[in-house]
């Protein structure tokens, strides 16, 4: 079954030359490649949240498979949804889905369904593939949307996802999408931003949790930054980087109501 793009001509360019110009345009190539774990990369239209993702991606070192872990904007299907029935198309091509690395995450992550419902109107994964179509011709992913839940519960996937990925020795980096801040004013969507920031660099999984909800921060890939963060560190990661942070504001909009957006590398 191909999942065809839901975005494309939205988010990003829909013709195939446009998209690979306007995703070179905001990739770093003399960036420093970094082997990481795990990334906090946005997903919004690329106009606004491009010179984000172009950043973060291009200091990620390349790898031969990407978990993308994303939030259920659409509230549709399983509330941790993994899909490998698809192949995934942008305009830039085809993507195929690891399902040998799906398969043990399944096995070994059990609260997460095999659902691809929940991915047919879901843009926050999608988003991220055409900068890695364009960063490595060569790779397969695994999508899976992630609704709210339990800190306990983000940890027992995250560390399923871990062992999933030493069971089948598959060399991958995580992809948690995630915007940071939505709809306030520029300086208060810093400064909340931050808050939330510092806690994903101390690598603090439930004091990013804590501050999310005591300080109102409208961060939609919390869940997806926790479980990300959580398989990191069973992964081995010790240290966590900001390498672009940047609002609406900054890129496609006035400053009265913005949205943040962070870059992050965990390793």
């Amino acid at each position: 079954m191909i999942r065809n793009p839901v975005v494309a001509g939205q988010f990003y360019a829909g013709s195939p030359t446009l998209l690979k110009k306007e995703v070179s345009s905001y990739l770093l190539p003399k960036a420093k490649k970094i082997d990481a774990k795990g990334c906090v990369s946005p997903h919004a239209g690329y106009a606004c949240s491009g010179p984000v993702a172009g950043a973060v991606l291009s200091h990620m070192k390349e790898r031969k498979t990407y978990v993308i872990l994303g939030p259920n904007h659409t509230g549709s299907g399983s509330r941790f949804g993994l899909d490998m029935d698809s192949v995934w198309s942008t305009p830039l091509g085809e993507v195929e889905i690891d399902n040998n690395l799906a398969q043990a995450i399944l096995d070994n992550a059990h609260l997460i369904k095999k659902d691809s419902s929940c991915h047919m109107s879901e843009h926050s994964i999608e988003v991220q593939l055409p900068f890695l179509q364009v960063l490595n011709n060569s790779f397969k992913f695994v999508p899976i949307v992630v609704s709210q839940g339990s800190l306990d519960e983000y940890l027992e996937i995250g560390q399923g996802l871990a062992k999933a990925a030493q069971e089948t020795k598959t060399d991958l980096s995580i992809i948690a999408s995630s915007d940071m801040t939505h709809y306030e004013p520029y300086k208060m969507a810093e400064e909340k931003d931050r808050i939330a920031i510092e806690k994903i660099l101390n690598l603090d999984i439930e004091g990013l949790l804590k501050e999310v909800e005591e300080h109102d921060i409208s961060m939609c890939g919390s869940t997806p930054t926790a479980i990300m963060m959580a398989a990191s560190l069973k992964l081995g990661a010790k240290k966590a980087s900001l390498i672009k942070y940047l609002t609406s504001g900054d890129t496609c909009s006035d400053r009265t109501s913005v949205v943040g957006y962070a870059g992050i590398v965990i390793f």
